[in-house]
């Protein structure tokens, strides 16, 4: 097989082919240069950025024979020799599959053996964090103080994994995301000494995709490449990434914004239809809208886009649509895109957070308050009725207190939350109206050994219950109050073998109704506060019948039964 992938072909060489890391570069080259470079280095970053290219170009840097400089020759036989892997004193080691305290002991056994055909013996061990924390010991006094022919050079994704006794005997370098221009501008290099024809908007869309890594960048620019016939178009990237184009993008948020959900949700089914990916499209359609509110904050600033190109529709757009509008977008896309990392079904989330936007007033262009004479008045109008209300509210209060237990209710109603979750306030009620203080004992003397029970059978069951407590019970249902609003909805898929775990820890049948806890707090300061005011009219109305205040008299409250 003697293609290769270009990737592979075009590794870094040398520092200046290093990009997007030049602060980390130009500090190893002056260390090499004054002759001050130490004995051990991290280099920490996410993938593709250059880590272990880095590593390899600064053992050719320190090894080769014209050293020393800022640049490997790449000519020499000692550069030639570690390129080209031949070199015994270059030691590249894989720590995920050479994790045991034996391996790094071998390292350890070897070290003081001077190299034998450059200066200087250099280790480079991949994804260190891997490495056991028993081998991480046995490496700590070589780390320390290795012999003068020797540098230690540590790679890691995860750095957080680290020992800090490791950390701490290391010159530490953070490599970080490269720029989607950085990557564009090295792709193009690439291409043109390829003899590959590539769209601009193809390779804008492909260093978006890679976020940041310029290793991921060129295998997703290899896949295309294979892809299209003569010329890489926009449409081959988005068909292998399964990102989707601009102008849909821009339909969709000109239908929503108009409160078309009919369109809005059309164009989305058509895309899923169309096999691309649900995330995909929540994030393209993020930073869509987040480079449309930063292009009508500052329109000259066109360099930092990262996902829009600046046409006619998309100006348009920018005029049309208000910024808080596409602020409120953005987070209610921002939540589906964190919901759809728990679900199953993430276009239903798509669609609830479409249809939201869709039904969401603020932000929009119409909903504009001018000062015309008209809504000055009805301000003024609805401000003096208010005023009046209050006033009433003040003079008799004891109206407030007395008033129907309906009324009460109504002020909380069902009510549609964010995860879609709707509260069964009236089932609650009527389990508050039988509630009965043994049968809430009972649950919460077993509440412990149905959890343990619930998650040695389901632990998916368990992990949404975990943080709830029994909150009332009757002979028939059991009130349970969640910490999380989110969980309630997710406790319903699981309901019905969380009923039956419980039925086995009480011995009988309890319907679960769940609830956020704080709507609870608020319906049980409700409920008492009726069972209250229910109390005192009682009373009142006991004490105002003279046939029932003379039978008082004569056989005492003990004695004393009122029926109507």
């Amino acid at each position: 097989m003697s293609y290769q992938a270009l990737y592979r072909v075009w590794r870094p060489k040398t520092f200046a082919d290093v990009v997007g890391q030049e602060h980390i570069t130009r500090t190893l080259q002056n260390a090499i240069v004054q002759q001050k470079f130490s004995h051990a280095y991290l280099f920490s970053g996410p993938r593709g950025t250059g880590k272990t290219s880095a590593a390899k170009i600064f053992a050719k840097t320190i090894n080769c024979e014209h050293a020393p400089i800022k640049e490997p020759c790449n000519e020499c036989a000692s550069c030639r020799g570690i390129q080209d892997g031949s070199i015994s004193d270059i030691i590249e080691m894989d720590a995920a599959s050479n994790t045991s305290v034996e391996d790094i002991r071998e390292i350890r056994d070897k070290v003081k053996y001077a190299s034998s055909s450059v200066p200087y013996k250099v280790y480079i061990i991949d994804e260190v964090h891997m490495i056991s924390v028993n081998a991480f010991n046995a490496l700590l006094k070589t780390l320390e103080e290795p012999p003068k022919h020797v540098v230690f050079i540590l790679a890691t994704t995860e750095p957080h994994k680290i020992p800090l006794t490791i950390i701490s005997r290391c010159q530490r370098f953070d490599f970080k995301p490269i720029s989607n221009q950085a990557i564009v501008d090295r792709m193009k290099t690439i291409i043109e000494s390829e003899g590959i024809s590539v769209s601009q908007e193809a390779l804008e869309v492909v260093a978006l995709a890679a976020e940041g890594g310029m290793r991921d960048a060129l295998s997703i620019l290899d896949q295309a490449i294979s892809y299209s016939d003569d010329r890489v178009e926009l449409a081959d990237v988005l068909a292998v990434t399964g990102g989707v184009s601009q102008k849909l993008l821009t339909n969709i948020v000109k239908a929503m914004h108009e409160k078309d959900a009919q369109q809005s949700l059309k164009i989305l089914d058509e895309l899923i239809q169309r096999g691309k990916d649900p995330g995909r499209f929540v994030f393209d359609l993020i930073y869509f809208m987040r480079d449309l509110l930063l292009y009508q904050s500052a329109p000259s600033l066109e360099g930092i886009l990262e996902r829009a190109l600046i046409d006619d529709d998309f100006k348009q757009l920018a005029d049309q649509v208000a910024a808080n509008w596409i602020q409120e977008a953005i987070i209610q896309l921002n939540q589906c895109q964190q919901e759809m990392k728990w679900s199953n079904s993430p276009k239903v989330f798509i669609e609830m957070a479409i249809l939201t936007i869709v039904n969401n007033d603020r932000g929009s262009s119409q909903a504009v308050i001018t000062n015309d004479s008209e809504t000055v008045a009805k301000l003024t109008s609805r401000l003096e009725q208010l005023e009046q209300e209050l006033k009433t509210l003040r003079e008799s209060p004891a109206q407030v207190v007395s008033q129907p237990a309906q009324s009460v209710s109504r002020r909380s109603q069902p009510r549609q939350t964010k995860n879609s979750y709707k509260i069964p306030y009236e089932k609650i009620r009527s389990v508050l109206q039988e509630a009965e203080k043994p049968a809430l004992k009972q649950v919460r003397t077993e509440w412990a050994a149905f959890l343990n029970a619930l998650k040695a059978t389901n632990a998916p069951a368990h992990a949404t219950i975990q943080d709830s407590k029994p909150a009332a019970a009757s002979s028939q249902a059991l009130v349970v109050a969640f910490k999380y609003e989110i969980h309630c909805s997710l406790f319903l898929e699981h309901r019905e073998t969380s009923e039956s775990i419980l039925e086995k820890a009480i011995g009988k049948h309890l319907t679960i109704i769940p609830i956020p806890d704080n709507n609870w707090q608020e319906l049980r300061r409700e409920y008492i506060q009726q069972q209250e005011q229910q109390t005192n009219d009682q009373q009142l109305e006991e004490q105002a019948d003279p046939l029932i205040e003379e039978a008082r008299k004569l056989v005492g409250d003990d004695l004393l039964e009122i029926k109507d």
